[in-house]
């Protein structure tokens, strides 16, 4: 039977949580208690004050506002950065802390095609949804400053920024990027010359002579916006081009699982190549994970090698990238990218016949240009991951052969599709003794394997270290032999160089970024294009450029298999949208405008800027309110601080794409001078994620594990057998849980201590849901220290506090604080939990208020709500915690008086003594002879030796 003293009526349980976290969620609202100013602008102090020195600008990645809502792993990352930011509030830092939604792009176009609601709407109804599950959590975030990249007031200036790169062009001598009217009068007076290709074309190098479509053509070739044929990854079962990180590793959409093929088109890049050393050289100013910057340092991939040239078939070069030049005598035949220009042009020069030729070399086919259809054909939808990590090496032979420049050997010319054109210039010279990719396609082929460099046994693998060059000399004066790697280098180039087949240079795996995507649910292109198919951006006056409304806004899709169709953007539907009469300077003229739209990265790539300033009209950002938030500030960070935001925190799955993108873009605004920072992120974290159990039925396919029972050490779904496992929590495992039904069950602060108690941010761990209750429980005990659960009345005393006391408080206060500011959040609960746990013990009555009150203090970042209900209770001034100093340590109750050291007999600890903690070496010794228990194994005994490490160790050695 359940008596009233079981439910005592002001016990902390959910509902009285519940009601606490409503209270408070209501009042920072109303009172606008996370605002943080700025310098100048709409967001200044109305007084006309000066805003605070120090200041914390904190971000959390950008979420995407998911139809299914937030799952309890999202918030981890979330809570974490909460909670630093109020810490640094309780400092008196001006913190900027905010969230916004990243809205466009593939996953919401297709999640509203599904469900058959427009984007715009279904977007809408996720970001509000998102956003309530958030505010559940009690989150300190300035909402003025929040937005969606889906806002029109926001990819405004997503096209100004991108108008703004077209507009530039990038300088290699001064290696910055420039206005276009600066290269204008350059190419005029041909400082700058017209590229090469051009002048063929054009028959002169006159600039001023050009007619107007020309002299355009010569200025897109250096802007860092410019339309370019490409291969791009064409799905026709979606509809659209998809970006590498898209495409499966079997080369399958990600997102609907449709065959993906390799096809060549007419596409929007930009010049991100033109940055690969300074996004490589900055990262060593950079407060990153070692791990991410070296993930971004292997995308990026700068080697320094050699570009050789090998003279095949009629009159034509191959030109090769290698970054080991010295083992060119090992070259024993070449491979071509499948989509390599030549090699059609070899094909129709070559032998015509496959007459004599190893039958492995063939494919199946009678002829070289057969053979080149069908293999092109059989590996059309395969991603290049996919090309890179097949063991099964496979190719054609051209039948055409290249001269080997450094021994005038002829060697076979291939083509196979473990050669891709986007790494060095899709050529490659074969050396198979010492490479494990040509030594598999050697074996498969039967292609000669010949050891340039010794230490290995060619015979069973290749051998891919330094080692010393052998075989490797020629009558024309190059003599490799003997030499180590660096030096044969060396010497290889200088030959090359020489003799006019060859040049030092620096490559790079990056390739520009293709920046456009055949949807509708994406920034439109401020661009259009006159009678002559000339490109033209709008003045910044016409920005936006509005999402026209469609009722079919489904991209055109077309059988899945069918890599020959071609993409027809959605937005060409909108005829009226479309063609558009426009004066751009010179009068009202008939323009087109561009019907593809940006790729979902665009948003991402600029949004910590409009933190900054989100109400600004005039600019994207207030320079002024940048150098504020994110400019460099080496008086606390060193000479080359690069500024940008404090704190980033989010996933590694993140490390390369967006971080390198939104990395090119600042450092564009940099160099235009729109920004004080050189990059956009100055310290990033990655935290870990959250895993639960999940299970899979017979088939293989995953179950809800919340539907799953546990019978005897089994577990069952509709009364089936299922097997357990671990995973990442989420909805393709089917192992969510919302934090909507645990914060009503358990209370939102508990959600929070609990996550921030599972272990170090950075690892992943496990969720337990009945770990919870620990979490809970010690809420509980530290509300009981403050509020009796039967009257509500507050219980603490105003009782002077004992020595050990105050050791005890201020050893916690020094504690936590260290383990904020390092985010060590799970030592800060531990500590926390600690400290009530002595509390508690001490003081089974009533406890004293200075030690109550530092403990509500302490814990507010983590669980604000129950901190702001106790602070108020226990007659706090403030109106809210949030500004309430934190706590600080008294230093004289840091140090111990006494200290326990341990004695040693001999090598084995037979005793604990307490010494005073200044004690010198006598009077250890002293203190550890007079123990009892070791004067029983010193008497009767000669000490003949004593060792003593005041603070460590006191060992007596005895016969």
């Amino acid at each position: 039977m359940t008596t009233p003293s079981d439910n005592p009526a002001y016990r902390y349980t959910p509902d009285l949580a519940s009601t606490i976290e409503h209270k408070w969620q209501q009042y920072w609202q109303d009172n606008a208690t996370f605002a943080s100013p700025n310098p100048v602008g709409d967001l200044a102090p109305a007084d006309g004050a000066a805003v605070p020195a120090k200041k914390l600008f904190v971000q959390d990645m950008f979420p995407f506002p998911s139809g299914v809502g937030l799952h309890v792993g999202h918030p981890l990352g979330y809570i974490a950065t909460d909670a630093y930011g109020r810490f640094h509030r309780m400092l008196g830092w001006n913190v900027l802390h905010t969230m916004g939604y990243d809205a466009f792009g593939l996953p919401a176009e297709q999640y509203a095609i599904q469900t058959g609601t427009h984007p715009a709407v279904k977007t809408k109804e996720s970001i509000d949804n998102m956003q309530r599950q958030l505010d559940l959590l009690g989150f300190a975030h300035d909402k003025r400053r929040s937005f969606a990249t889906t806002d029109p007031d926001y990819y405004r200036w997503t096209q100004w920024i991108f108008l703004t790169i077209f507009n530039s062009w990038f300088d290699p001598e001064t290696q910055v990027a420039r206005p276009i009217a600066e290269l204008l009068p350059l190419l005029e007076s041909g400082d700058r010359p017209i590229p090469a290709d051009l002048v063929e074309q054009f028959g002169t190098d006159d600039y001023s002579t050009l007619s107007k479509v020309q002299q355009a053509a010569v200025v897109d070739e250096y802007r860092l916006v410019y339309r370019a044929s490409t291969t791009v990854n064409w799905c026709p079962g979606l509809g659209t081009v998809l970006a590498n990180e898209e495409v499966t590793a079997d080369g399958r959409s990600e997102r609907g699982d449709f065959p993906v093929f390799r096809k060549t088109l007419t596409q929007w890049m930009m010049r991100i190549t033109a940055y690969a050393d300074r996004l490589v050289d900055d990262l060593a100013y950079l407060d990153w994970p070692e791990k991410v910057k070296a993930m971004q340092q292997n995308w990026i991939g700068r080697s320094v090698g050699a570009q050789v040239k090998f003279a095949a078939g009629e009159g034509h070069t191959i030109e090769v990238f290698t970054t080991r030049p010295d083992t060119l005598f090992g070259a024993t035949y070449m491979v071509l990218a499948p989509e390599h220009e030549l090699v059609d042009e070899l094909v129709s020069t070559g032998t015509g016949s496959y007459d004599g030729i190893d039958s492995r070399w063939t494919f199946g086919q009678a002829d070289p240009a057969s053979a080149v259809a069908a293999y092109r054909a059989s590996i059309a939808a395969k991603s290049d991951l996919e090309r890179q990590e097949n063991k099964d090496k496979t190719g054609v032979f051209l039948g055409a052969y290249a001269t080997n420049p450094v021994n005038g050997e002829q060697i076979p010319v291939f083509i196979a599709d473990y050669v891709l054109t986007g790494y060095g210039t899709g050529a490659i010279m074969a050396v198979p003794a010492h490479d494990s990719r040509d030594y598999a396609f050697a074996q498969a082929f039967g292609l000669p394997i010949r050891e340039v460099v010794a230490g290995g046994n060619i015979d069973e693998a290749p051998f891919t270290d330094p080692g010393v060059s052998v075989n490797s000399a020629n009558e024309q004066g190059l003599d490799l032999n003997g030499k180590a790697k660096q030096e044969a280098i060396a010497a290889a180039v200088a030959w090359l160089v020489e003799h006019d087949l060859g040049q030092e240079k620096v490559q790079y795996k990056l390739r520009d970024w293709l920046f456009a995507r055949q949807r509708y649910w994406g920034e439109p292109f401020p661009i259009v294009y006159d009678e002559n198919g000339l490109a033209h951006g709008l003045d910044a006056a016409m920005l936006p450029v509005n999402l026209p409304e469609l009722a079919d806004y489904k991209p055109v899709s077309f059988d899945p298999d069918d890599k020959d169709s071609s993409p027809q953007p959605p937005l060409a539907k909108a005829k009226e949208w479309v063609e558009v009469e426009l004066d751009l300077g010179d009068g009202l003229k008939p323009y087109t405008r561009d019907t593809n739209v940006m790729p979902q990265w665009a948003g991402s790539s600029w949004y910590q800027l409009r933190y900054i300033d989100p109400t600004n009209e005039e600019m994207f950002c207030d320079k002024d309110n940048e150098a504020y938030w994110s400019g460099p500030r080496p008086e606390l960070h060193g000479p080359q601080d690069p500024g940008g935001v404090d704190l980033y925190v989010g996933g590694v799955e993140h490390a390369v794409l967006h971080l390198l993108y939104s990395r090119f873009w600042h450092k564009i605004l940099f160099d235009l001078g729109y920004v004080t920072s050189k990059e956009p992120y100055r310290r990033l974290f990655n935290q870990g994620y959250i895993q639960a159990h999940a299970y899979r039925d017979a088939r293989g396919v995953y179950v809800p594990a919340a539907e799953v029972e546990e019978r005897d050490g089994q577990y069952f779904f509709n009364g089936e057998p299922v097997t357990q496992e671990y995973g990442k929590m989420g909805k393709s495992l089917k192992n969510a849980i919302a934090p909507d039904e645990f914060c009503e069950e358990y209370g939102a602060d508990t959600l929070r201590v609990y996550e921030m108690s599972m272990g170090p941010l950075e690892a992943s761990k496990p969720w337990a849901t009945k770990d919870v209750i620990g979490a809970q429980r010690f809420l509980q005990r530290l509300w009981r220290l403050a509020v009796d659960e039967t009257s509500g009345e507050v219980t603490v005393t105003d009782g002077a506090l004992t020595d050990d006391d105050l050791k005890m408080l201020h050893r916690t206060i020094a504690g936590v604080r260290d383990d904020y500011s390092g985010l060590r959040l799970n030592t800060v609960v531990a500590k926390l939990i600690e400290f009530v746990n002595y509390v508690t013990k001490t003081y089974p009555g009533k406890a004293p208020r200075a030690l109550v009150e530092p403990a509500v203090v302490m814990l507010a970042p983590i669980a604000p709500h129950i901190a702001e209900e106790l602070y108020h209770r226990l007659g706090g001034a403030a109106d809210t915690i949030t500004y309430v100093s934190f706590p600080e340590a008294d230093e004289q109750y840091l140090v111990d008086d006494t200290i326990q050291m341990p004695v040693q007999i001999n090598g084995k600890v037979r005793a604990t003594v307490e010494v005073p903690a200044d004690a010198d070496k006598d009077a250890l010794l002293e203190a550890a002879l007079a123990n009892d228990k070791i004067a029983g194994y010193v008497d009767g005994k000669t000490v003949v030796k004593t060792i003593v490490v005041p603070g460590r160790i006191i060992n007596i050695v005895v016969k």
